[in-house]
């Protein structure tokens, strides 16, 4: 089977389609592998090939727009633990990138319950939170629409159970 932008892709062990890696411009031309959820049975595939085709255009301007919301995640960890030895010292939200690796996992591409947008959710390395790492979920692959430690989870609404959150990027 074939994806359009993906190219060929496989099932894997847990019933997702996974390309080849791909170059995402957004990220440097990372390449990564993409895995597309429940493409198979979905009534508007189109919906996830507009998705992909959105992201794959983005430009480093998105991660800009996002940064504050990333430099807050930076910062409730430096509250925590931020006078260990080896604890990343970032001065404002335009430095925040430096610390972050594109190339931990695949691209995850879903849609988030029946008739809801796509996302595709990337886990990232980032040197402040090692364990948990960084997510960054674009609605529609167009914008970035959640940030944080990797959770799984397509919206803070989901994360926390509360509609009132659904358009929050970040929650502390």
């Amino acid at each position: 089977m074939e994806i359009p932008l993906l190219g060929a892709v496989v099932e894997d062990e847990y019933d997702g389609l996974v390309s080849a890696p791909v170059p995402v411009p957004l990220f440097g031309n990372v390449a990564m592998p993409f895995r597309v959820d429940e493409y198979e049975s979905d009534p508007a595939p189109e919906d996830f090939h507009a998705a992909i085709r959105t992201f794959l255009s983005l430009d480093r301007a998105v991660l800009e727009e996002a940064g504050p919301a990333v430099f807050a995640y930076y910062r409730d960890v430096a509250d925590e633990v931020g006078d260990e030895d080896g604890f990343p010292l970032i001065a404002d939200p335009d430095e925040v990138w430096d610390h972050v690796k594109f190339d931990r996992e695949e691209a995850s591409v879903q849609r988030d319950g029946e008739g809801g947008p796509v996302y595709v959710s990337v886990a990232c390395d980032c040197a402040w939170e090692p364990e948990h790492g960084l997510q960054l979920v674009f609605r529609d692959g167009a914008r970035v629409t959640k940030v944080g430690p990797f959770d799984g989870h397509l919206t803070n609404a989901s994360a926390y159970a509360r509609d009132d959150l659904n358009d929050t990027i970040y929650v502390r």
